[in-house]
């Protein structure tokens, strides 16, 4: 009886040795596969399915960060890249307003249109999340290996004509919110009151619709450049594969 307790003690404590002596081999053999996909991961050509999910990645992260920039407070009037100012026609007015003391006024007018246009860019994201989801693996690819400014090419073509039907209403409320078509009326109103000035008129809020618009490609175009040319931009190891593949492929 004691030679058949003991004989089992010793196959437990076999069998026990060797499952642990499995764990650690099989423990070791992850380490090593982990290690060795943590030092290639970012190298090599990604799949089809890696630069669409690379491109998406890197352009959802840009606009967002675009949409918000603009969005905020003072982000067209603290701008000067995307800052409104008096619509073409107006200029004259403006310079002409200010000469005879008239600086609040036109200060006012050009506060409250970009006041309109940052309103309006909140609205941006969802429609240029929308148009990256839409993207097809030929687009990813096409922006990935196209010029400086491909990814903003194809935001433009896909999405300016939603981005005109979603801002203008709100560029309209928020104009009359921020007292914007006020100021511009009494701006216009004192200057079409001077002698032997031609009368102006505007579709401000067409005007301010097409600004803000304008203004969300350039940040998307800043956004663009940085994560194709700082490579401390590309954040994940998708991105740093993806772009780095780019970089060999355009060097």
């Amino acid at each position: 009886m004691k030679k058949i307790i003991l004989s089992a003690s010793l196959a437990f404590i076999l069998f026990t040795n060797l499952k642990a002596d499995a764990q650690i081999k099989l423990s070791d053999i992850f380490k090593k596969v982990t290690e060795k996909q943590s030092t290639t991961s970012t190298t090599g050509t990604p799949s089809s399915l890696e630069i669409g999910q690379g491109i998406k990645e890197a352009l959802q992260l840009g606009v967002s960060a675009g949409a918000d920039r603009l969005s905020a407070k003072d982000g067209f009037l603290g701008n000067l890249a995307v800052k409104i100012l008096m619509p073409p026609e107006a200029q004259k007015v403006e310079k002409t307003l200010r000469s005879i003391g008239l600086n609040s006024l036109c200060d006012n007018v050009i506060v409250s249109l970009n006041r309109a246009a940052e309103d309006a860019a909140k609205e941006a994201k969802p429609i240029f999340i929308s148009a990256i989801k839409q993207m097809t693996l030929a687009d990813a690819s096409n922006i990935l290996l196209g010029n400086n400014d491909a990814a903003t090419s194809y935001f433009k073509r896909v999405t300016t004509a939603q981005l005109l039907q979603k801002f203008s209403p709100i560029v309209t409320n928020s104009l009359s919110k921020v007292n914007a078509s006020k100021y511009y009326s009494d701006l216009t109103t004192q200057y079409n009151r001077l002698p032997l000035v031609k009368p102006v008129s505007t579709d401000l809020t067409g005007y301010v619709t097409q600004k803000a618009i304008d203004g969300l490609f350039i940040e998307v175009a800043k956004e663009e450049l940085k994560i194709r040319g700082n490579i401390n931009s590309r954040s994940t190891t998708l991105l740093q594969k993806v772009f780095g593949y780019a970089d060999k492929k355009k060097g």
